[in-house]
């Protein structure tokens, strides 16, 4: 039997990759930068090969709203996508926006002229503690390089927009995963996709069982090589991006819901959605899309029924604290700037298999 890599949560089904690339024609790329002070990168999730043209549904939540990111107020108000959903660092936004921006430019010069601007949507977390962020270093070709290395599959844990995140005061970052729903006889994917950067180490839950405790007292140990006790008592400061895609076919209203459950599966965890957190969530579906350039005509768009959203809640419940889990355990440990290191949860729990149980170890 292969080694179980992580713990395993939740009872529905995962897809064959137990990733967001299991939804519709979702594709995920990074491009990573590490090199001394700077650990730090972009991550593009793609949902389709052109979200101009044909912008899927849909909506966020902020559950707290301690953030820097572009175009969430559109997608608020207008319930669509228009490019790929970048994930970076905080001081990199500006830089990423303007981007995305010149790409859908170049790919369709009517922007900004015969048609409206584009809506860019860029979305961060901090990190700062390992990454020199003032150094500014993502530049457009970082993010032209995630895109086209955008495939199903990607690698997770310290790369891209996670390479230099926080979590749990352990090493995290990117991790995504997946659960298949049956709707009255029809399976639906829910993918998860997080920038994993939250926590106190004395609230973590692992697979429900509490290890903050055991946590605190493991970095504690580690004194000068990377946990100060300042560090331990400071307040709340991280952050977590949530993108959740789905092949449902659910209208915007429910796409708003569908994120709200988001913040069930990032309970799970052990996050309390801190003063200092940008916490947000942005959901939507590959099974319809709006065309672009409108036809003048009204455009159908679809309504699940009711009867389906409880286990599609339920998915996006797992696919989320499943995608945190898996950031943390597929992270690899990072020194950054001032020679700060972040150990990974492997070496802070390595008796993780007895703490976790039997009932929740997997393999993928």
């Amino acid at each position: 039997m292969p080694e179980c890599l992580f713990p395993r949560v939740g009872s529905l089904p995962s897809g064959p990759l137990d990733a967001i690339t299991d939804v519709g024609e979702v594709r995920v790329g990074h491009c990573t930068l590490d090199a001394g002070a700077i650990q730090t990168g972009v991550t593009a999730i793609l949902p389709n090969a052109d979200p101009l043209l044909r912008k899927p549904l849909a909506a966020c939540r902020v559950f707290n709203g301690f953030g820097k990111s572009v175009g969430l107020m559109q997608v608020a108000e207008l319930g669509c996508l228009e490019t790929p959903l970048a994930l970076t660092n905080t001081f990199s936004v500006g830089e990423i926006a303007t981007a995305q921006i010149r790409q859908a430019v170049a790919a369709h010069p009517e922007v900004g002229r015969e048609w409206p601007t584009v809506n860019p949507l860029v979305l961060e977390c901090n990190d700062g503690y390992l990454n020199d962020i003032q150094a500014l270093a993502v530049r457009e070709e970082h993010y032209l390089a995630a895109c086209a290395a955008a495939d199903r599959r990607f690698a997770q844990g310290s790369v891209g927009a996670g390479r230099g995140m926080s979590c749990f005061h352990l090493k995290g970052g990117i991790g995504s995963a997946s659960r298949r729903a049956d709707c009255a006889g029809t399976t639906f994917t829910v993918g998860a996709l997080v920038l994993s950067n939250f926590g106190k180490p004395g609230h973590c839950l692992l697979a429900g069982r509490p290890v903050g405790k055991l946590l605190c007292e493991r970095l504690a140990a580690q004194g000068g090589a990377g946990y100060p006790a300042r560090e331990a008592a400071a307040p709340e400061k991280g952050s977590i991006i949530m993108v959740l895609a789905t092949d449902a076919p659910l209208d915007i209203a429910q796409l708003g819901r569908l994120a709200q459950r988001a913040g069930n599966g990032l309970a799970r965890t052990g996050s309390i959605y801190g003063h200092g957190s940008g916490d947000v969530a942005v959901a939507f579906s590959t099974a319809h899309a709006l065309p672009w350039p409108e036809a003048g005509e009204p455009v159908l768009l679809p309504h699940a029924p009711d009867s389906w959203l409880d286990v599609l809640f339920q998915a996006a419940a797992e696919a989320t604290e499943q995608a945190v889990f898996k950031a943390l355990f597929l992270a690899e440990p990072i020194v950054g700037r001032e020679g700060r290191r972040r150990l990974s949860i492997r070496e802070a729990l390595p008796e993780w298999r007895e703490i976790v149980g039997k009932e929740a170890l997997c393999a993928f």
